[in-house]
């Protein structure tokens, strides 16, 4: 079976890392992707990812990347479900990511600087 997803889109807000119990990097992002088609382009639709990045690649994005990066990732779609506090089953889906390239610099970047790439090192 083929579990992979390769998007390229901004970061909706600067990512903010976390870190777990076992003292590894997790960052959260949502990634926003216009559609396709000559229609939805013209009203300007986008839909809007949410990915989960760890390691080295989570502290990575933190320093190179801000609101409006734009990214490509590849990774594998993954559910969860929980129970919220109205005792609602809440279904999530998100991209584990295994693999994200920053594809524009932020604004402290100089020009020449070299891109950043990294690999998941989960």
């Amino acid at each position: 079976m083929i579990n992979q997803v390769t998007i390229v889109g901004r970061l909706t807000e600067d990512p903010e890392i976390r870190w777990t119990s076992e003292d590894k990097a997790v960052v959260n992002v949502t990634i926003a992707l216009n559609r396709f088609g000559k229609n939805r382009r013209l009203n300007n639709e986008a839909d809007f990812i949410p990915c989960v990045i760890w390691g080295k690649q989570a502290e990575n994005t933190v320093e190179y990347c801000q609101k409006g990066t734009l990214v490509g990732i590849n990774g594998e779609l993954q559910t969860r479900n929980y129970i919220n506090r109205e005792d609602k089953k809440v279904y999530v889906i998100e991209v584990l990511v295994d693999k994200i390239r920053f594809l524009s610099r932020n604004k402290e970047q100089k020009v020449g600087e070299v891109e950043v790439t990294t690999e998941n090192d989960v």
